[in-house]
């Protein structure tokens, strides 16, 4: 038997978030045939909020990267219940990730990195994707990083 992305969590220690209910007038996912256009996810803190500041000012690299790593649990969870309840249906088709930068910031790749890195930990390679990775002057509840999906439903 083959390790199933869940056994991969499971081995990481990690367990997925609740999906989370949006805040405004859209929807988590919306699917078109096999192809799931997921909304935009922020790091959130385990009491409730997010994650703020200026990358590259306030915020460290490396603490954006794990801000980076916990969004993309949060695109596993809507990922999960996009495919069904199956990740091993998943493949990552593109991620399009926005950090709230410091002007001279320009390490973007290196915080998106966090989610890139996770999804491939946990989907194996269906989790490797195409990427941009963009710097922001400001994000919603002045958040480090908002990282968007694009996925495919495999059978």
């Amino acid at each position: 038997m083959s390790e199933t992305p869940d056994m991969r969590l499971q081995a990481l220690g990690l367990t997925l978030p609740e999906t989370p209910v949006p805040v405004a007038n859209y929807v988590p996912f919306r699917r078109d045939g096999a192809t799931v256009y997921l909304s935009g996810q922020g790091p959130r803190k385990p009491g409730g909020g997010y994650h703020v500041g200026k990358v590259g000012d306030t915020v460290a690299i490396e603490d954006a990267y794990a801000h980076a790593r916990s969004t993309g649990l949060q695109l596993l969870a809507v990922m999960k219940a996009a495919a069904g309840g199956d990740l091993g249906r998943v493949e990552v088709v593109k991620l399009f990730g926005m950090v709230n930068a410091a002007p001279d910031f320009a390490d973007h790749p290196k915080v998106i990195n966090g989610c890139s890195d996770l999804l491939v930990e946990v989907l194996g390679e269906r989790g490797r994707h195409a990427r941009s990775a963009i710097g922001m002057g400001s994000l919603p509840n002045g958040m480090t990083v908002e990282i968007e999906a694009i996925i495919r439903l495999v059978d």
